[in-house]
């Protein structure tokens, strides 16, 4: 086990929830933005076929996300061990969203608390992939829930399952993989074929962490003085209601706690979508079901680094006394590497 492991990811998580990703610093989603559009334009030229072109797409960013930041760790480690740790640290930071998520979230909250319905909509733009520019109050503040839901799993509990049980490197594997799904996993003409083996990749990325948050949402639904029993009553009911097999689940968790109905009609680039309803409208949504849904985010994402590291910890101790851990053990080639290395 990496003994220095869960001390990293406790680091990065609460720099996370103290400062959040510095908008002047060059953030590694961004760069591999750019390496996902300069690789399309060369894979769409070069291959025939849009399926295999995005194969080959999906395979060179999340592989080459993965080596590179490795091959970065293992640089710092041998200049100085202090530095392969801060390295570690910044790029576990970079993978979690949580502050930003609640920042944005804020954002809107405060617009519709003033009586700026165009600048709320404006900020829930930024957010969302849906048009807002027609959107009552009630419908801005059901966008913004479902997007902080869905987030849960993307920008929380993903990163961190994934950092816990591969380390820095797979943890930013894992956002090239939700980024591509963000940038080519629609489901239109353009992108039919081509995105088709992200958005699956993302669907199975993120198939166990959403059913980790089914389990930690309805607790830190209890926590927060929420609904526990309804929580866990709509997720059984509606969590596979979404056309994606990963975002109900959220949703319905966060719906029965607030007794409240997400989902139903959108639009998205002037053209109408339905996604079945979520939820019981016992209240109708309000402004202040974003305010109960960020302190719900905020406690699942404690609970989740907390049980996290101290799995973690447990698995060291195993180790150490001679016992079969649970993660197993990996002899790195490179004494200088203190994480596990998953094989494909």
């Amino acid at each position: 086990m990496n003994d220095y492991l869960p001390v990293q990811i406790g680091i990065a998580f609460l720099l996370d929830i103290m400062i959040g990703d510095p908008r002047w610093f060059p953030h590694p989603v961004r760069m591999i933005g750019v390496c996902i559009e300069y690789a399309e334009r060369i894979l769409r030229k070069l291959v025939p076929s849009e399926q295999v072109a995005g194969i080959f797409l999906t395979f060179i960013i999340v592989i080459g996300t993965y080596l590179v930041t490795y091959q970065l760790l293992i640089f710092f480690y041998e200049i100085r061990w202090s530095l392969g740790i801060l390295a570690s640290i910044i790029i576990i930071f970079f993978s979690l969203s949580t502050r930003d998520l609640l920042r944005e979230t804020g954002n809107v909250l405060n617009a519709l608390k003033s009586g700026n319905l165009k600048k709320a909509r404006i900020n829930l733009s930024r957010i969302v992939g849906r048009d807002t520019q027609n959107l009552s109050e009630q419908q801005i503040a059901t966008g913004c829930i479902e997007t902080s839901a869905e987030n849960i799993v993307d920008g929380i509990i993903a990163p961190l399952l994934y950092a816990f049980i591969g380390g820095p490197a797979l943890a930013m594997a894992y956002k090239s993989i939700n980024t591509l799904d963000s940038m080519v996993g629609y489901k239109n003409e353009k992108y039919i074929d081509f995105g088709r083996a992200s958005a699956k990749l993302d669907d199975i990325a993120n198939y166990i962490p959403a059913r980790i948050a089914a389990v930690v949402l309805p607790i830190a639904s209890y926590l927060c003085g929420a609904d526990y029993s309804n929580s866990v009553k709509i997720l059984k009911r509606d969590g596979h209601k979404h056309p994606s097999p990963n975002s109900g689940i959220p949703e319905a968790a966060i719906a029965g706690a607030l007794r409240i109905r997400l989902g139903g009609p959108s639009v998205y680039n002037d053209i109408a979508s339905y996604k079945p309803f979520i939820g019981d409208p016992q209240k109708s949504v309000c402004p202040d079901d974003i305010n109960s849904t960020s302190k719900i985010v905020m406690v699942s994402a404690i609970i989740s680094v907390v049980i996290g590291i101290a799995f973690l910890l447990i698995d060291g101790y195993l180790s150490m006394s001679g016992n079969n851990s649970i993660l197993g053990t990996f002899d790195s080639s490179s004494p200088h590497i203190y994480y596990k290395i998953p094989s494909f």
